[in-house]
């Protein structure tokens, strides 16, 4: 039997952004893998966009659930990150140590 590909639904994006923006790069577990680059997700077209108190408080939640779908999928498998690199991958708008991203993916487990 194939492995089932879960459409993620992405965080909301301000109005008006084109192709190659972060509207148009979503991710699918659970490879976590942007469906417009290939790149892993969040990608580049993500964590390169400027990220302001306002939009970090507006993006928090919602990557918060991601990172723990994320560390579900990806844990264990050879080679893939450890559970304190998701989160730092998934929460990169946050300046985390090493340390506060490790008890971060404890509480997310």
């Amino acid at each position: 039997m194939p492995e089932e590909r879960a459409r993620v639904v992405r965080p909301d994006v301000p109005e008006g952004e084109r192709d190659g923006s972060p509207g148009r790069h979503r991710a699918t577990g659970p490879a976590w893998v942007c469906d417009a680059c290939g790149a892993d997700w969040p990608c580049p077209a993500w964590t390169v966009t400027p990220t302001d108190a306002a939009r970090r408080a507006e993006l928090l939640p919602e990557f918060v659930r991601l990172a723990r779908r994320a560390i579900r999928d990806l844990r264990g498998r050879p080679g893939g990150p450890q559970p304190p690199e998701i989160v730092r991958r998934f929460l990169w708008f946050l300046p985390l140590t090493d340390e506060e991203a490790r008890a971060v993916a404890l509480r997310l487990r």
